[in-house]
């Protein structure tokens, strides 16, 4: 069915770096739900004013909020879509994580007032007329609900969708929770125990944990997470295929949104080579890296001593240094400047993260060890901290 939605009403599915062919499956996504969603409250809010079940009433106004939901994404995905202007260069992309974030901040709000409304069931129980309605609305939106998981699941790995996955979370939480009542239902009217005030109360902290699952996982590409390895070691191969490019660091990638990442890093490369023939292959590598990996990326070139027999012993003795400081530590942009009476060595430390040392103290253990080397060493030094 998916397949067959998406054929019909998504032109060049396939292009989903495309803002407008995201916006189409937003579209889609979004007018689903909230078709469904608004048929799926009406039945239940009728089963749940028949019966008197506070359960049934409260997953009614859960599935309308999904409604909401929907038309927040819809929106979302439209303003996403928008061409840059002069106020948003990289365009608006990030929107999409904003509706996601919306729809997480829907889902904890529902599963707290489910939470208060069972609560208050338990305090003040009321027996729940059993009736055929809600044996048949609850079942069929058990159904519907999963066939929107699996919907929504799908369209948010297709185009990489962190709004759409937190959709397709709400479905599933909505799947538990309406599964749960109708349970509370049969076991009330056959065991005559009142589960009603109970259950919703497990519907809720269900919900609300679905809720700050799916709130997080649109939250951390807002804060700036880690980018994707696959991506890193796409850059990494393409950029150190050519013989020409020594070595790289200072990878650095910005996410704007689903399909507009953007990336920098420095190319090291020989100082006394053709610097026309090594921009030129700089440029063929940018070009192969976004029409590969869909990230558009600026190299800078870092000249470095490749053949000074000077340069390589104090590289080395530079590097076996850090490896007794910290074996993870790494170093680049290494040069040295000879004086008559003793020689700077210059470059770049990275600090990983888990250091046990501050950047302060690396420096000056650094600086202390490099002075302690025979033949009247300096070291000038800058600590960098990963950015990958």
């Amino acid at each position: 069915m998916t397949e067959l939605l998406t054929r019909l009403f998504i032109r060049d599915k396939d292009n989903v770096q495309d803002p407008a062919v995201r916006q189409r499956y937003g579209a889609l996504s979004g007018f689903t739900g909230i078709c469904l969603n608004i048929l799926l409250f009406l039945g239940k809010l009728i089963a749940g004013t028949v019966s008197g079940s506070i359960a049934i009433t409260a997953d009614a106004f859960n599935n309308l909020s999904d409604a909401g939901s929907s038309v927040v994404t819809l929106i979302g995905f439209r303003l996403a879509g928008q061409k840059p202007d002069r106020d948003h260069p990289f365009g608006h992309g990030r929107v999409e994580y904003l509706s996601g974030l919306a729809v997480s901040v829907v889902i904890l709000l529902m599963g707290f007032e489910l939470g208060k409304t069972s609560f208050q069931k338990i305090l003040s129980p009321q027996p729940v007329d059993f009736s055929l309605l809600p044996l048949i609305i609850l079942p069929v939106s058990i159904l519907v609900k999963g066939w929107m998981y699996l919907f929504n699941r799908k369209l948010g790995k297709k185009i990489d969708s962190a709004a759409m996955m937190a959709t397709a979370a709400d479905s599933l939480s909505d799947m538990a929770s309406t599964a749960v009542v109708l349970l509370g239902t049969l076991a009330e009217h056959f065991f005559r125990i009142q589960l009603d005030g109970y259950l919703g109360v497990l519907v809720a902290i269900f919900i609300l944990y679905t809720g700050v699952s799916a709130m997080k996982d649109t939250i951390d590409p807002l804060l700036g997470r880690a980018p994707d390895p696959a991506l890193v070691a796409g850059i990494r191969r393409l950029a150190l295929a050519p013989p020409e490019i020594l070595g790289l660091h200072d990878l650095i990638v910005h996410d704007y949104g689903p399909g507009r990442l953007f990336a920098s890093l420095h190319a090291e490369v020989d100082k006394d080579d053709d610097i026309s023939a090594i921009h030129d292959i700089i440029d063929t590598v940018e070009r192969q890296i976004y029409h590969e990996l869909g990230c558009e990326i600026c190299i800078h070139m870092d000249p470095i001593a490749v053949g000074d027999k000077k340069t390589a012993e104090c590289r080395i003795m530079a590097a076996n240094l850090l490896a007794e400081i910290d074996p993870k530590l790494t170093m680049h942009d290494f040069r040295i400047t000879s004086g008559p009476d003793h020689t700077n060595l210059i470059f770049d430390v990275v600090r990983p993260l888990d250091c046990k040392y501050t950047s302060e103290e690396l420096q000056q253990r650094i600086q202390t060890a490099v002075s302690a080397l025979p033949g009247r060493y300096f070291a000038v030094i800058t600590v960098d901290t990963p950015r990958i």
